[in-house]
C-alpha cells in the first residue's frame, strides 16, 4: 500500500513538493446536493428569499471558495486556477439542488480539493440563505465525479459512466420498436431507418435498464423497445442527466440532451395494465451531434465539462 504523500518518513506533516513535476492542462468536476422542503424550492426559483437571488449568491461564494481553498486546507498549495465554473441543477421531483463545480488549471498538481470545497462552500451558502424558512436543509453527496491531467491520468466516476444494452428501431410510430443487432446514428437526423429520426429535438430516445426492470418487477413480459426508447442503458441515472449535457457513446458518437420524459397524450397498454408507465418521467430525449455506428456493449460517458 502506498504513503500518505503528506507525512514524511517520520510521520510529520508536510506539504508536497512538487517543485520537478511537469505543468499539464488539469480539470476537476465535483458534486454535491442540498436538499430542500418543497415550499424552499419554490421561493428559490422564484427569488421571492428575502436575502436575493440564492443560487447567485451561492455561485459566487463557490468561487471565492476555490480561490481560498489553502487557507481551509492546510496542505493544499496555492494556485493560479484559470477558470472554475459553477452549475445548479435543479430536480423538482425530489426538491434537490444539485451543485457541479469545474476547475481548471495548467499547473503542477491537481485542483480536486478546489472543486470539492466550490461545491460545500455552495451548499452552506444556500443554508445560510435559506434557513430562517427551512432549518431542516439537508447538504450531502459531495464526490469527485473527474479528474484529469498529471501523472495518474483520468478518474471517472461510475456516476458518469454506463453501457448501450441494446438499440431499438421501429418503422412507424406509435408502435413498440424492436431490437436490432446494430444501427447508425446519422449527425442532425437520428438513428437510420427509425420513424422518429428527423430535424427536430427528440431525435434519440433513452431508457434505463433499471427502470425496465422495475416494471417487469410488476408482473409485465417486456421485450426492449416496449415504450419505445431507441436506446436501452444500464449504469446511468437518465433523467438526472440536465438539459444541454452531452452524451459520449463509443469513440464516434456525440448526443445532447434535449429533453426530459414526455407528457403523454394516449395512454398506453402499458400504462392500462399496471397504472404507470416510466418513459414520461424516466426516458430522455437528445438530438445527434456526431454520427457512428451503435451496437450492444459500446461505452457511454457523460460529459460535463464539454
Amino acid at each position: 500500500m502506498e504513503r500518505l504523500s503528506h507525512f514524511d518518513e517520520e510521520g510529520r506533516s508536510r506539504m508536497v513538493d512538487v517543485s520537478d513535476k511537469s505543468e499539464t492542462k488539469r480539470v476537476a468536476i465535483a458534486k454535491g446536493e442540498v436538499k430542500v422542503a418543497p415550499g424552499t424550492l419554490a421561493l428559490i426559483k422564484e427569488h421571492k428569499l428575502a436575502k436575493g437571488d440564492v443560487l447567485e449568491v451561492a455561485r459566487v461564494a463557490g468561487i471565492m471558495g476555490v480561490k481560498r481553498t489553502p487557507d481551509l486546507i492546510p496542505m493544499c498549495h496555492p494556485l493560479l486556477i484559470s477558470g472554475i465554473d459553477l452549475k445548479f441543477n435543479i430536480r423538482d421531483a425530489e426538491s434537490i439542488i444539485e451543485i457541479v463545480a469545474i476547475v481548471k488549471i495548467t499547473g503542477k498538481t491537481g485542483v480536486e480539493m478546489e472543486a470539492l470545497t466550490a461545491v460545500a462552500v455552495a451548499g452552506l451558502t444556500i443554508y445560510d440563505m435559506c434557513k430562517a424558512v427551512d432549518k431542516g436543509i439537508e447538504i450531502g453527496e459531495i464526490k469527485l465525479l473527474k479528474k484529469s491531467g498529471g501523472k495518474s491520468g483520468i478518474y471517472l466516476s461510475d456516476e458518469l459512466k454506463g453501457e448501450v444494452i441494446a438499440v431499438c428501431r421501429s418503422e412507424k410510430k406509435g408502435v413498440a420498436k424492436k431490437e436490432i443487432a446494430e444501427g447508425y446514428l446519422v449527425e442532425g437526423h437520428g438513428l437510420e431507418d427509425d420513424a422518429h429520426a428527423g430535424d427536430w429535438h427528440r431525435q434519440i430516445s433513452l431508457l434505463g435498464q433499471e427502470d425496465i426492470d422495475e416494471m417487469k418487477a410488476l408482473g409485465l413480459e417486456l421485450e426492449l423497445g416496449a415504450f419505445g426508447e431507441n436506446i436501452v442503458t444500464k449504469g446511468l441515472k437518465l433523467y438526472n442527466i440536465p438539459i444541454g449535457t452531452k452524451l459520449k457513446i463509443g469513440e464516434e458518437i456525440l448526443l445532447e440532451v434535449t429533453q426530459i420524459g414526455k407528457e403523454c397524450h394516449d395512454r398506453c397498454n402499458i400504462y392500462h395494465q399496471v397504472g404507470d408507465c416510466i418513459m414520461p418521467k424516466r426516458g430522455i430525449f437528445a438530438k445527434v451531434l456526431q454520427g457512428g455506428k451503435l451496437q450492444s456493449g459500446t461505452k457511454i460517458e457523460v460529459l460535463l465539462d464539454d
